[in-house]
Order: structure tokens, then C-alpha cells, then sequence
């Protein structure tokens, strides 16, 4: 009978997927506390400006959570596809064409084809997959954990101005907060992807606020 696939062992979000998710809710409230530097308003329309943008990543938060869920429910029918595909394949070769082109190319470049035929009979003795795709449990747990990583982002640059009195200060508290966050975010981006932490850190600063002087300019 039909079945769902078995799904590997991982944890709910990689470290990339959280620092791209801690980069976007940092862009997103920047986005607003540099137009209050701009704007310079009062305490009370700054705390006001600042409850809408908090408004707006707890917005944008429940929208990437769902772009999540709908990239994992997308994969789920890949990977049954690519099943389907390989168990279905009038040859071998057919069949090894099939996991090759699922495989990243780097790795699909050096499997030999004594592997791929390995993996074929593995595949092949699989249970046929289930018509349709399903969200496990797992993905509803990550799709949470990405709304709560990018709120969590937005929460150290917003305490300024619950605790400093002058609005002034507050901002450049904030923003202060906020590109060093920057900094750390494009440090561990630079770990995980092997290049240079600490250039990569300041380049996160200078693209961030690119990022973030692009989308006031335009409006956002």
C-alpha cells in the first residue's frame, strides 16, 4: 500500500536557513527605525511608528512562516515524484538519470554508476510513496520556529525604546543594536559558508543597509 516517505533525521531549521531568517527580520524593522532618524517625530509617534513595525514583522513573520511551509510541502512532492520516477523507469539507466538529477551537481559529479545502482535498488525495494504530499509534524514545528526567529530578531533593536527616555537616543541605540546584529549574523554566515567570517560580517553591515536605504527609497 501506499505510504509516505521516510524522511531523514535533521533539525527543524539548518544554520543557514535561521541566519537568512534573522537577516530578515533585522532589514525589516531597520527599514522603519531609520526612517524615524529621518522623520525625527517625538517619543510618542516614534513608540507609535515602532508598534507598527513590530505590527508589520509579526506580518511579514506569519508570511515567510507560510512561504516554509509551502517551499517543504513542494519538496515532499518532489521527492515522491523523483520515487515514483525511479521505481517506474523502464532501465536502470533511466532510473540512475532520475537520482542524478535529483543530487546536487557537485556530488552527482563524482557518483559512480555502480553507486547510483545501489541507490536504485535501495529506492526500488521503498514502498510506493503516497499520491500526494503531506507536512509532517516536523515542518509545522520549523514553520513555527521561523515566525518566532524573526520576531525574536526585531526584539533587541525595539528595547531602546522601551528603556531610553530620549527619543534621539533611542533611535541611535537601536540602529546601533541593529548593525551589530548585522555584523554577527554576516560573521556566522561566513563560518557555515567557509569564506572569511569576519569580512564577511562587514560586508552583511554595508549590504544590509543597502538593502534597507533601497527599500525606504522606493518607498517601503
Amino acid at each position: 500500500m501506499p505510504r509516505e516517505l521516510p524522511k531523514p533525521i535533521k533539525l527543524l531549521l539548518d544554520p543557514m536557513e535561521r541566519i537568512s531568517e534573522v537577516l530578515f527580520g533585522l532589514v525589516m524593522v531597520l527599514t522603519t527605525t531609520c526612517s524615524f532618524s529621518i522623520g525625527g517625530g517625538g517619543r510618542t509617534e516614534v513608540r507609535q511608528m515602532l508598534i507598527g513595525a513590530l505590527g508589520c514583522t509579526l506580518a511579514w513573520g506569519i508570511v515567510d512562516a507560510v512561504m516554509y511551509l509551502m517551499d517543504r510541502f513542494s519538496t515532499h512532492g518532489r521527492e515522491i515524484v523523483a520515487l515514483r520516477a525511479v521505481q517506474r523507469a523502464a532501465s536502470p539507466s533511466e532510473a540512475h538519470g532520475v537520482i542524478s538529477g535529483a543530487m546536487p551537481s557537485l556530488l552527482a559529479s563524482v557518483t559512480s554508476p555502480e553507486a547510483l545502482e545501489g541507490m536504485r535498488q535501495g529506492l526500488d525495494k521503498l514502498p510506493e510513496p503516497l499520491n500526494r504530499p503531506n507536512l509532517s509534524k516536523d515542518d509545522w514545528l520549523a514553520g513555527g520556529r521561523v515566525f518566532l526567529v524573526v520576531l525574536a530578531a526585531t526584539l533587541p533593536v525595539a528595547l531602546p525604546f522601551v528603556f531610553v527616555d530620549d527619543a534621539t537616543r533611542a533611535v541611535r541605540v537601536s540602529n546601533g543594536t541593529a548593525i551589530v546584529m548585522l555584523f554577527v549574523t554576516g560573521y556566522a554566515f561566513g563560518y557555515y559558508a567557509g569564506y572569511r567570517p569576519w569580512r564577511m560580517g562587514l560586508g552583511m553591515v554595508l549590504v544590509g543597509s543597502a538593502m534597507v536605504g533601497l527599500t525606504i527609497a522606493l518607498g517601503g
